[in-house]
């Protein structure tokens, strides 16, 4: 005997838009950004909060999207990867990361870009130090870090907030 699914509808801003979608009550919300409104950059690692990969902005604070469950959006003002470009001009953080090869394979840096400008938000002058402490739980198998604590020091500089 199988169970009729639980939805409700839930409103949100997403990248200043809003969106509004009946949900089933259990869809992680990085599963809503990827699948229900086609946001792919919001990547999905280890579905338990350790790697970073699905870091977002809620009401400007960097979460876990997997951690979180749609439903629990519902009035959030959300910003994802997508949302920082306008058009084809890269976000400065973005280009601080193209200038200094701040990434590899590509896979954990939309969740790094959206907790490093979290931080910079937070701490507009960071040392070497408190760039690496902010971006401890973002997994990167590829880089090494380097390039990315230049890239977001470099955006620092630059006063990326």
């Amino acid at each position: 005997m199988s169970s009729p699914t639980s939805q409700c509808t839930i409103r949100l801003w997403v990248n200043g838009q809003e969106v509004e979608r009946r949900v089933e009550v259990r869809r992680s919300l990085a599963d809503f950004l990827r699948e229900d409104l086609d946001l792919t950059g919001t990547h999905l690692g280890c579905e338990h909060g350790v790697c970073g990969a699905c870091t977002i902005l809620l009401h400007g604070e960097a979460v876990r999207s997997c951690l979180l469950l749609a439903v629990q959006a519902d009035g959030a003002q959300l910003s994802t990867v997508e949302g920082l470009a306008t058009g084809e001009q890269l976000h400065p953080l973005q280009e601080a990361f193209r200038l200094e090869h701040g990434l590899q394979c590509g896979f954990c840096t939309p969740g790094i870009l959206m907790s490093a400008l979290a931080f910079l938000r937070e701490t507009p002058q960071p040392t070497e130090t408190e760039v690496r402490q902010a971006l401890a739980g973002n997994l990167c198998r590829c880089t090494g870090y380097q390039s990315i604590v230049a890239a977001v020091l470099r955006a620092a500089q630059e006063g990326v907030q």
